[in-house]
C-alpha cells in the first residue's frame, strides 16, 4: 500500500520540479534512495550546501548504476548552482563518462563555461546537448545567455525621458 501512495507524489515532485525550474540545472529526485531523495529536494530548495552533503551520501549508498548518475547528475548541477565550478566539471565529466547520453551534463557545463566567459566551449558544449535534446528548454535557455553574452542585442530605440520644462511662464 506504501508504494502505491509514494509513486504518485514522487512523479507529481518530478514533474512540479520541472515545470517550476527556469535557469538552473534540474534535479532528478531518486525514489528508493532516501538521502538521494532529500538531498535532490534540497538542492530544489536552493539549500546547495545541504543537497550537496545529502547527495554524497546518497551515491555512497546507491543501488545500481541509475541512482549513481542521478547523484552525479545532482552534483554536477549542485556545484554549479553553488558556484564551485571545478568540483562540478569534475562530477559533470563522470557523469558523461558513464554515459554520453546525459543532456543536463552538457547544459550544466554550457553554464559553467558561461559563467567563466569560456565561450568556444560553451557552444561544444551546446552543440552536444542540443543534438541530444532539441527541444529542451533549459538548453533553450543556456542558448540564449551565451549569444546575450557573445552577441549581445543593441537597443534600436533609444527613448528620451528627460524632462521638459517650461523655460517662459
Amino acid at each position: 500500500m506504501r508504494d502505491v501512495t509514494v509513486r504518485p507524489v514522487l512523479i507529481a515532485a518530478v514533474f512540479l520540479a520541472s515545470a517550476c525550474w527556469a535557469d538552473e540545472p534540474r534535479f532528478v529526485i531518486g525514489s528508493a534512495n532516501s538521502d538521494l531523495a532529500a538531498g535532490a529536494r534540497a538542492l530544489l530548495g536552493g539549500r546547495n550546501e545541504k543537497g550537496i552533503e545529502l547527495t554524497l551520501s546518497g551515491l555512497k549508498a546507491a543501488n545500481g548504476e541509475k541512482e549513481e548518475e542521478t547523484a552525479l547528475s545532482n552534483l554536477c548541477a549542485g556545484y554549479t548552482n553553488l558556484g564551485d565550478y571545478e568540483t562540478a566539471l569534475k562530477y559533470c565529466d563522470m557523469l558523461l563518462q558513464r554515459n554520453d547520453k546525459k543532456w543536463r551534463a552538457y547544459n550544466s557545463k554550457a553554464l559553467i563555461y558561461i559563467y567563466t566567459k569560456q565561450y568556444k566551449k560553451t557552444k561544444q558544449e551546446l552543440i552536444k546537448g542540443e543534438a541530444l535534446n532539441p527541444d529542451a528548454r533549459l538548453m533553450k535557455i543556456a542558448r540564449a545567455l551565451y549569444l546575450d553574452a557573445t552577441n549581445p542585442v543593441a537597443p534600436e530605440i533609444e527613448i528620451d525621458d528627460r524632462k521638459t520644462y517650461n523655460q517662459y511662464p
